[in-house]
């Protein structure tokens, strides 16, 4: 197996002590051993401290603890005898929503634990724009935003740490993919750029910063992955990284569904990008009795003689609904005649849809009971379809935009935590997939954590980094003017022109003339 050389090493020394005959200082010993390895460095101020009486107890058997800094490798910490096998490292997707940390062993490649959370940053607004707008001109608020993103992350770190019992203190490297405003955020930079013309961001490649500048207790760096525009952050380029769709020949689409979406189309020769509002409806966000992918979250439904047939996460009593859960629970509301083409419930349909009082808005309105207690209100299907809708019109325009049809596309990569455990007949049937064949659609999972991994594990996959930022083209969906047109066609079930998905018409004939035949 090939030696893994990322971002970070560790390097056992067997050293002699120094003698007359070689008074070489301690210094540029472990300097000159490292460069035997074919290693140049430099040292920490820490690990100059670490000098004496470090080296002489362990009788100069040393294992250095060394950091990628971007340019040369930095010496962090020294520790007495062989600790080679101890070498963690940290990747993590940033999202606006939920983030998502994974410990790896930097040695073998493994992945020893992973824990996930919701963003603080919530606590400012559910969506990015409100965040961004408390933040503007106003350095305490903004620090405010940046100090709850590191809050995120320490607890993150914390609760690895109940897991695994490795210490923050022993990461030697940290990275982080997020979109544009989320690094601007981490950093304690204003985001206002991202929204505002002429959409120049304050900083797209940050690079290598040093964790303590970040106020992040680990020993090393943490690498943020460059983006390419305001709305295309290091998120997309890490999709593109763990799938690799830069080095093929034939062309892939490329779609990270969450919150915000982000989508690629092209191959070794161009990437077509871009990038837009999604909602936080697909992360459970926004939905009155949604939740995210936890123990107790509805996964996958169905519903059959009137009744829905539930399955939740770990096996647990249902207590919310996540993103792949709503996705079946309208498919199956849709196909069975219980939501109409609108996606307006038909309480005709069965006793199980009635008016209920909204629990935020105080008004009353139809909703439906999927399991006990738990409802699904007409203002969640909206903002699901609204949602659905923003995901469809992303990839129709940017098939028309780059004249490429949807049967020239080899693989259709559906990323994203949501897109992970979505079931591909649900996402056709409410017209949020296109009606391809199920075997072009790849469920990819996590692609921001993904890349982020690779990369940690990889320092080579930093030129394949830049290769990709030039092979990029931005597509600004903000600045297409008939987008909104295109997802008001969209936010039909599955769509406005029924032509678009022979599939699924196919199926709402059968189960039409099914249920004449039950009535007869």
């Amino acid at each position: 197996m090939k030696p893994i050389s990322g971002l970070s090493r560790k390097i056992f020394l067997k050293m002699n002590p120094p003698s007359e005959e070689d008074c070489r200082s301690s210094q540029a010993r472990i300097l000159d051993a490292l460069n035997e390895e074919g290693i140049s460095a430099s040292f920490s101020a820490a690990a100059l401290r670490q000098l004496y009486p470090l080296c002489e107890n362990a009788g100069w058997k040393v294992t250095v603890s060394l950091g990628w800094n971007g340019t040369l490798w930095e010496i962090l910490y020294l520790e007495a005898g062989d600790t080679e096998k101890s070498h963690y490292g940290l990747a993590v997707d940033l999202g606006s929503t939920s983030v998502y940390m994974r410990v790896l062993n930097c040695k073998s490649g493994e992945t020893i634990e992973e824990a996930s959370a919701y963003n603080r940053q919530i606590a400012f607004g559910e969506d990015i724009l409100t965040r961004i707008f408390y933040a503007k001109d106003n350095p305490e608020h903004l620090d405010e935003i940046r100090r709850a993103t590191i809050r995120t992350l320490t607890d993150l770190m914390s609760s690895l740490h109940d897991k695994t019992g490795i210490s923050p203190s022993e990461y030697l490297a940290m990275v982080v993919s997020g979109n544009m405003t989320m690094i601007h955020f981490l950093i304690g930079l204003d985001p206002f750029c991202i929204f505002q013309t002429p959409y120049a961001v304050r900083s797209d490649a940050p690079g290598f910063l040093r964790a303590t500048d970040l106020d992040l207790p680990i020993a090393g760096y943490v690498y943020c992955v460059p983006g390419k525009a305001n709305y295309l952050g290091g998120d997309i380029i890490s999709g593109i990284l763990a799938t690799g769709i830069y080095e093929e020949d034939k062309i892939s689409l490329f779609f990270d569904v969450g919150t915000n979406g982000e989508l690629a189309v092209g191959n070794r020769s161009f990437l077509l990008c871009g990038a837009g509002a999604a909602g936080p409806a697909l992360e459970g966000g926004v939905v009155h009795t949604g939740m995210r992918a936890a123990p107790g979250a509805v996964e996958s439904v169905s519903l059959a003689n009137g009744e829905f047939h539930l399955k939740t996460i770990d096996n647990k009593v249902p207590a919310g609904i996540c993103g792949s859960g709503i996705v079946d629970l309208l498919s199956e509301l849709f196909l069975n005649g219980w939501i109409n083409l609108q996606g307006v419930l038909q309480p005709e349909k069965s006793s199980l849809i009635s008016i209920q009082k909204n629990p935020d808005t105080g008004m009353e309105e139809a909703a439906v009971c999927y399991s006990s207690g738990l409802y699904f209100y007409q203002s969640d299907i909206r903002e699901f379809i609204n949602t659905k809708a923003a995901a469809a019109t992303m990839i129709e325009y940017m098939l028309h935009a780059s004249g490429i049809r949807l049967e020239d596309i080899d693989t259709f990569y559906m990323a994203g935590a949501f897109g992970a455990h979505i079931h591909k007949e649900s996402a056709i049937n409410i017209g949020m997939y296109p009606d391809v064949e199920r075997d072009r659609i790849c469920p990819v999972g996590n692609t921001s954590l993904e890349g982020a991994s690779k990369l940690l594990l990889n320092k080579d996959l930093l030129t394949d980094i830049d290769r990709i930022l030039d092979l990029m083209s931005y597509v600004q969906f903000g600045a297409v003017d008939n987008f909104v047109e295109m997802m008001q066609a969209a936010s039909a079930l599955p769509h406005t022109d029924g032509r678009r998905y022979p599939s699924v018409m196919k199926k709402l004939r059968e189960r039409e003339a099914h249920r004449e035949l039950q009535n007869n």
